[in-house]
């Protein structure tokens, strides 16, 4: 199976009521706005600006849908913590991403990416808790920033904390990238387990 390599985008939604209606599985990548979200999606999927990439806290307003080849799907999640967006906007934002990530049967797990320089923020861990047992992937983005001996404590540490599947990565070195890309497609081919509790 080589989903990833064959990535066609599919639409955008604004609100819980425009969504694509479900059908194949349906991998979703979060993060904190300007962590690296869309350039580590772009890396997985072989492709320069699919997910479109910004400097702009926020950018990404919207649930971006993927089609990926054997009947797959891939969710671009809005950015959080984004500060200069308002308030009102904000609550919308949280409000869609909540109703996708609830109700949407088709969802067989979630990508958190987070900056391996400062990884687990509150927000971070406000995300993991609204997302109950659903099976996660913590994505280590930026890991090039690291040595080689703080890249191992990170994944140690966000091992200890999260027990769940940790990966290094970086869109820029491709530290990562075909682990990465394996693992998530052995998801979308196998039944979803449920996290152990924290």
């Amino acid at each position: 199976m080589k989903a990833f390599s064959q990535a066609t985008f599919l639409a955008s939604s604004g609100s819980s009521t425009d969504m694509p209606p479900a059908g194949p599985p349906e991998i979703a990548f979060a993060g904190r706005s300007n962590v690296g979200k869309s350039s580590a999606i772009n890396a997985l999927l072989g492709r320069k600006r699919l997910a479109f990439t910004s400097k702009t806290p926020g950018r990404t307003q919207t649930l971006n849908f993927f089609e990926l080849g054997d009947g797959a799907r891939l969710v671009d999640l809005p950015g959080y913590g984004f500060a200069s967006v308002p308030q009102a906007v904000r609550a919308q934002w949280e409000t869609m991403v909540g109703s996708y990530v609830t109700s949407r049967d088709t969802l067989v797990g979630v990508v958190l990416v987070m900056d391996a320089r400062h990884p687990l923020t509150a927000l971070d861990t406000q995300l993991i808790h609204f997302l109950g047992d659903v099976r996660l992937l913590a994505l280590l983005s930026k890991a090039d920033k690291l040595t080689r001996a703080e890249q191992g404590r990170t994944v140690k540490s966000v091992e200890a904390s999260l027990r769940t599947d940790v990966r290094l990565f970086s869109s820029l070195t491709r530290q990562g990238v075909d682990e990465c890309r394996d693992l998530l497609e052995r998801w979308l081919i196998q039944p979803t387990p449920r996290r152990s509790p924290e």
